[in-house]
């Protein structure tokens, strides 16, 4: 599977009137890094990488990479920016390192319409900027004929902030970005691993209160794929037998203490389903219908049952979707 991503960073701009920012490059090498493998150091992404000051992060180099990285020949594309945004009356402009006063780089509409116009399956944007959230809203020009900010099927967004809002450093890095790496470390991960742009912005969503910033979510995607896959609670082949295991899912597993491994009258295969059930247990799988712990429900010969959670990959598992 062809997974490409450009990722930006820019700290510094050519023109003085234009501040100077602290953690854009650290965002992006950061980025760089995680996407471009999975946790079990698979490939993930192939990256390319440009920074400013090391680099001149053009407008001009903007608009050539994007159309590289929307170019036929892909599965998924990624492209990553942090960096100062502008709000205009002609919609939102990312500031390249060339940028000036009303001539700020690039536009959002810009980068939607190479993406919207690509025949690449799977688009995901992340914005870390000011006014990100302008990306996919129609431009307010007064008697504009036409509103070209509609994502076509496949693309996804994922910005910092409101399109009237700044995105905010902390500690030399980008707030969002920050917990966004979080999620992409297994923050968002599912119980098979696997972190979703819809689970990253869950994960953000959340850990944000009503005073900050407010990331933005926008999508029109038939699917979710996988952005990066982590080490899953659960290894992959314990939880396809899951419906071995509970035959029924709405039923309750009697358990005895032939299941635990220290009693006389252990069961060596009964043994190895309580291993299972320890592991489904610790990523909130099942749960006791009456003691506390596993140990004291096969002493007691009490059950265990599915939790919603549980249940629901208890179908996938039966219908061979894992």
């Amino acid at each position: 599977m062809s997974r490409r991503a450009v990722i930006i960073g820019i700290n510094e701009y050519e023109s003085a009137s234009i501040s100077p920012l602290s953690g854009a490059v650290h965002d992006a090498e950061l980025m760089t890094d995680v996407l471009s493998k999975n946790e079990d150091g698979s490939p993930n992404f192939e990256c390319r990488q440009f920074t400013s000051p090391a680099q001149k992060v053009t407008r001009a180099l903007v608009k050539g990479e994007c159309e590289r990285l929307f170019a036929d020949g892909a599965d998924a594309a990624l492209f990553y920016f942090a960096g100062h945004g502008c709000p205009t009356t002609v919609g939102g402009f990312l500031v390249t390192w060339d940028g000036k006063d009303k001539d700020w780089g690039i536009s959002m509409q810009e980068l939607l319409d190479h993406a919207n116009s690509s025949r690449v399956k799977e688009v995901l944007f992340i914005l870390d900027c000011c006014n990100s959230g302008n990306l996919g809203d129609p431009a307010s020009v007064q008697g504009a004929i036409e509103n070209r900010a509609i994502l076509r099927e496949g693309v996804t967004i994922l910005a910092a902030c409101r399109s009237t809002q700044n995105a905010v450093e902390i500690g030399g890095q980008g707030m969002f970005t920050a917990m966004v790496l979080h999620a992409l470390h297994g923050g968002a991960a599912d119980v098979m691993g696997l972190v979703s742009a819809a689970s990253i912005y869950a994960h953000v969503d959340l850990a944000l209160g009503a005073w900050d910033q407010r990331p933005i979510y926008k999508s029109y995607a038939s699917r979710l794929g996988p952005i990066r896959k982590c080490e899953p609670a659960v290894p992959l082949g314990i939880l396809r037998i899951l419906p071995t295991i509970f035959v029924d899912p709405i039923g309750t597993l009697l358990l005895d203490p032939s299941y635990e491994v220290t009693n006389k009258t252990a069961d060596p295969a009964k043994v190895a389903v309580f291993n299972n059930l320890k592991i489904y247990r610790n990523a909130r799988l099942v749960r006791t219908t009456k003691d506390d712990d596993l140990y004291y429900a096969a002493l007691n010969s009490t059950g265990v049952r599915l939790t919603g959670l549980g249940r629901f990959y208890w179908h996938l598992a039966k219908n061979g979707r894992i």
